[in-house]
């Protein structure tokens, strides 16, 4: 079936989870956080999307902001920066404000012109997920904003992708769904979008039963899928 819907992952996917640790490294008397920027940002990052693996078997649901402020919580006692109140801060006023990556925009406005419905559907709390597509620019290149609060629970719970279907009245298969998590991207596939998953790292492909349709470095080639 011809797809009609370009449903993205953001964090990571769209936005860079990275930059808010790289910003705050660049800036002046952050000289012994810019020697562990790196691997800050790589610890928040696994530990928040472990949380909310772990909130979503054991039917423990939290705002996604929870979970973002304690996955940044382990990683810094992690690098022995726990005492640190005032690089907390600025850390977590810097995740409100993430980049996008430099071919969104381009990218986001090939869909449109080729008459696709475009969406975010993430774990994201609504209020998080508007501050990053205002501070991306991206809010008249996008038809919906999906999130889990939606249905109270992260994703891949198969609710979660249910949500389109609801938004956009169209089939599985009718669906490109991206992100840049290889799980999600699986979980996808088993739900019965067509998938793209966007291996910035280079990371081997998880081993579960299901493997995305598409492998991409970055988004440049997603137009050319539909």
């Amino acid at each position: 079936m011809t797809i009609t819907t370009a449903v993205f992952d953001a964090y990571g996917t769209l936005f860079d989870v990275a930059a808010a640790a790289r910003q705050a490294a660049g800036e002046p008397g952050r000289e012994a956080f810019a020697e562990r920027w790196s691997e800050v940002a790589r610890d928040w990052r696994l530990k928040q999307l472990q949380y909310t693996w772990l909130r979503a078997v054991q039917d423990a649901h939290c705002d996604f902001w929870e979970v973002t402020q304690d996955g940044l919580d382990w990683a810094m006692e992690a690098a022995g920066l726990g005492g640190d109140a005032e690089l907390r801060e600025r850390l977590l006023a810097l995740y409100w404000e993430l980049s996008a990556y430099p071919e969104v925009p381009q990218m986001l406005s090939d869909l449109k012109a080729r008459g696709l419905n475009t969406a975010i559907l993430s774990n994201g709390s609504p209020d998080m997920l508007e501050g990053a597509v205002r501070s991306a620019g991206v809010e008249a290149l996008l038809d919906a904003v999906l999130s889990v609060e939606d249905v109270g629970v992260f994703k891949p719970a198969r609710v979660v992708y249910d949500l389109v279907g609801k938004r956009f009245g169209c089939a599985p298969d009718e669906v490109l769904f991206v992100s840049s998590n290889g799980w999600d991207a699986a979980a996808a596939v088993q739900y019965g979008f067509a998938t793209a998953w966007v291996n910035r790292a280079g990371e081997p492909v998880d081993r579960l039963p299901w493997t995305p349709h598409h492998i991409l470095q970055d988004l440049f080639g997603i137009p050319g899928l539909v």
